[in-house]
């Protein structure tokens, strides 16, 4: 399984400043959070890149991509049906193919040569089949994610089969479905906002939006169909991602580039100044 196409949404109503955001990235280069990425689409391979925005989006997303603009292909979600159907507007563009899914208000920050990305593509590929990235997570923070339930994939490190896929569910739910072998009691496996996705998904989203009478449709329910249809993994990642559309949330992850990249010790001195001035001023100093 080949896959050389990636899709990007970035129409919702609260998401689709965010990719034209400016920060610093980890090489010490200003950078789009749209062309970051990009980049980050790119390592894994990607050769061409869906961009799912909303009508008059284009020309400002165009520009902030950089030289990575020739790339991109456009693709408009009408009307705010859910992030489902976001990702089934982009079915002309998917064709046939396997494909790899960022989110526009995500940044991704990887302890290894590898990008994140691009250890998901490579397993997704070497297994032939749909995986999506996932973090151990504590259960006090299930209401913020997706999350999945399955086995250990015997002989592999950090690799899981899924058998269900539960939309943000309470910790009852998570405890009766979602239990993984092997993570710490109270640890549940979450998704991490990346996925290699085959395109069975699209005709699952295409059944859902013709039940659905124009109601929001959802990604998870699809990939709890798809787990029922076809192989479809899980790989847990001991990376970091941050998503820029929370509170310091781009603040945040300016941060964590800046201590992942050449000015490390620059950065992190001035926040050290920056703590003992406040220190300073709260003894009174």
């Amino acid at each position: 399984m080949k896959i050389n196409k990636a899709v990007i949404t970035a129409a919702g109503r609260n998401q689709q400043t965010l990719p034209l955001q400016t920060l610093i990235d980890s090489d010490g280069t200003e950078k789009s959070v749209l062309k970051i990425i990009v980049e980050e689409a790119l390592r894994a391979g990607i050769e061409e890149i869906c961009l799912v925005v909303q009508a008059g989006d284009e020309k400002a997303y165009a520009q902030v991509a950089g030289e990575h603009a020739g790339r991109l292909h456009f693709v408009q979600q009408k009307k705010p049906l859910g992030y489902g159907h976001a990702i089934y507007c982009a079915k002309e563009f998917i064709g046939n193919d396997a494909f790899l899914h960022l989110v526009g208000d995500h940044l991704y920050v990887n302890r290894s040569q590898k990008g994140c990305a691009q250890q998901l593509v490579e397993v997704a590929t070497s297994n032939s089949c749909a995986v999506s990235a996932v973090q151990a997570i504590r259960e006090t923070l299930l209401p913020f994610y997706g999350a999945v339930g399955g086995m250990p994939v015997q002989g592999k490190q950090d690799l899981y089969k899924i058998d269900e896929v539960v939309e943000k569910p309470t910790p009852t739910q998570a405890e009766q479905h979602l239990v993984v072998p092997g993570l710490r009691a109270g640890h549940y496996l979450c998704f991490f906002g990346m996925h290699v996705l085959t395109p069975t998904v699209i005709d699952i989203l295409r059944k859902f939006i013709k039940k659905s009478d124009e109601q929001k449709i959802h990604l998870s329910p699809a990939l709890a169909e798809l787990a029922k249809k076809e192989q479809y993994l899980a790989l847990q990642l001991h990376d970091w991602r941050y998503d820029v559309g929370v509170k310091y949330g781009l603040m945040t992850a300016q941060i964590a580039l800046a201590m992942n990249g050449k000015d490390r010790d620059e950065v992190l001195a001035t926040l050290l100044e920056l703590l003992a001035t406040r220190e300073l001023k709260v003894l009174g100093r």
